[in-house]
């Protein structure tokens, strides 16, 4: 008698068909033993078992047939994907084949296998079969984790000097939108603290707004943004752009990635942070040089990437999506501050030991110490 199991227990009803038993020892050598067997009936061809199979707290599957033909069952502790499993059955005992989420119509032969022909086909019984889950980086949740914690206490120029840092409180949305989009346009090859100085210089001296700088001459726009990298050609977009979103978008910016990677200067990484710092939409990750880097770095990437684009791609393939907005933040005041391009601080990195470049750089400091 099969024990009751708690209603915890996970209860699959699948249906199979039992053909061909392999027939137990003939009746002469049962006679020589002493032993006498009824000679054992072979299942039509085509007969169909319903069977019950319970997976108790301990996840090891006992099966009842409603019927009358198996009385137990082995194999795997799959939690509901019993797949090879041994019934036993009087006379003969035999084994299953069975997929997760097929069943066969065909002859098994007596060793329990499908035969070639076997149509398969779905059960209703069965649940549906998961598809395989996607590519993920090893222990990303931790390293993760790791970061955020090495974030806390560590002071980087995006977290006071970000796109979304350089606007004054009291403007309009409007304007506060087009203070991200200039941010933005000018932080291209420069750093965050150039950025910074050079949107309060602006806004300074005229409030940089569209109509503002459409009246500035490119001398004194030139000189007001200056330092920043490549900024006569900086000039030429700042100019170029403020007369489409006059003409086009009343004085705003464009409120889609499609739209704002029309705009001069502006690609992928710039839309998609305007998307998520201007208009509070998340569209995708925006990613920059540091972005790029520690990606490969970690490696959070499957396969190498050469450009921030492939990079974007590849985490958005796998990263959660809630954890877009996060993420570009993050990863640039990590990368400013600790996993810097040139001298990164690997030794006081929580993921030394979980990231290939913190491996590398550490089994070199150890060799260096030997020799030295």
């Amino acid at each position: 008698m099969l024990s009751v199991f708690s209603s915890s227990a996970v209860r699959y009803l699948v249906t199979q068909q039992f053909c061909k038993m392999p027939t137990t020892r003939s009746s002469a050598s049962a006679g020589a033993s002493g032993e006498s067997h009824e000679a054992p009936v072979a299942p039509p061809k085509r007969r169909r078992k319903q069977i019950k199979i319970e997976y108790p707290s301990d996840d090891k599957p006992v099966v009842k047939v409603e019927n009358g033909v198996p009385s137990g069952i082995k194999g795997s502790k799959a939690k509901g994907k019993q797949v090879g499993a041994t019934v036993k059955a009087e006379p003969g005992t035999f084994e299953i084949k069975q997929e997760i989420k097929e069943e066969y119509e065909g002859e098994i032969d007596s060793k329990g296998d499908a035969s070639k022909s076997a149509d398969p086909v779905k059960s209703e019984y069965w649940q549906e079969e998961e598809k395989p889950s996607k590519w993920e980086p090893p222990h990303w949740r931790e390293v993760l984790a790791n970061i955020r914690e090495m974030r806390k206490n560590t002071y980087a120029p995006v977290d006071d000097m970000g796109c979304d840092k350089n606007s004054n409180d009291d403007a309009t949305p409007e304007v506060r939108r087009f203070h991200v989009l200039i941010s933005l346009m000018l932080s291209s090859q420069t750093k965050d603290q150039v950025t910074h100085a050079a949107v309060e210089r602006l806004i300074e001296h005229s409030g940089c707004t569209v109509d503002s700088l459409l009246l500035m001459d490119n001398d004194t726009l030139g000189k007001l943004i200056y330092p920043v990298g490549f900024w006569r050609r900086k000039v030429q977009y700042i100019k170029q752009t403020c007369e489409i979103l006059k003409k086009d978008y009343n004085g705003d910016i464009p409120n889609t990635i499609k739209d704002l990677c029309k705009l001069p200067g502006v690609g992928p990484k710039m839309a998609h942070l305007a998307m998520n710092c201007g208009w509070g939409i998340v569209t995708g990750i925006g990613v920059d040089t540091h972005v790029h880097r520690i990606s490969n770095w970690l490696p959070w990437v499957q396969k190498p990437t050469k450009e921030p684009e492939q990079t974007r791609l590849a985490l958005e393939a796998w990263l959660p999506r809630e954890l877009w907005s996060e993420v570009n933040h993050l990863l640039v005041g990590f990368g400013q501050s600790i996993c810097r391009p040139v001298g990164p601080h690997c030794s006081e990195c929580l993921n030394k030991e979980l990231c290939k470049v913190g491996r590398a750089t550490m089994r070199g400091e150890k060799k260096k110490k030997k020799s030295d």
